[in-house]
């Protein structure tokens, strides 16, 4: 049940970048098509704009790749054969991410709050809303990794063992 609420609400992201990535192609063609053809003014806005969307993008992109399995993980050695060592390389990997995302849940809420202090120049925005990005990040990279973590040891408990006789 927990791991349904995680999918779906990864889903969730998913459609959200989608969203995100449609919304920045407006303040990016509106940058492109000023600069270009000056049919319409320059307006200074739609760059911090598209700064904002663009980090909101990448940190919801890290949470579904943290999901998928896709964007820590490098392959350096050959994937295992036996469960031991199956959990070994898929635990050593989730741990060390919840440790990267304790480390962005901790000094992100730090960094936060220093963006709270501060306005964009051109929008006049509160510049939290795209600080507030790295401790929501952590957050869910945290929750991802140790759900997976989870489940890796589930399927070295289910992993049927060989007895030789």
């Amino acid at each position: 049940m927990v791991g349904r609420s995680l999918e779906t609400f990864c889903m969730g992201l998913r459609i959200l970048v989608g969203v995100l990535m449609a919304a920045l192609t407006i303040p990016v063609a509106m940058q492109v098509i000023s600069r270009y053809t000056g049919i319409i003014p320059v307006y200074l806005w739609t760059e911090e704009l598209a700064t904002f969307i663009f980090v909101w993008v990448i940190m919801i992109g890290s949470m579904v790749a943290v999901w998928d399995g896709t964007h820590f993980d490098v392959h350096v050695i050959p994937d295992a054969k036996r469960p031991i060592l199956i959990l070994l390389q898929k635990g050593i990997v989730l741990v060390l991410i919840t440790v990267f995302a304790a480390f962005f849940m901790w000094y992100g809420l730090e960094y936060a709050e220093f963006g709270s202090r501060q306005n964009s120049t051109m929008m006049r925005a509160n510049k939290a809303i795209t600080y507030i990005s790295v401790p929501i990040a952590g957050t869910v990279w945290a929750v991802f990794a140790l759900y997976r973590l989870f489940e890796a040891f589930t399927a070295y408990r289910q992993a049927p063992t060989k007895v030789t006789s």
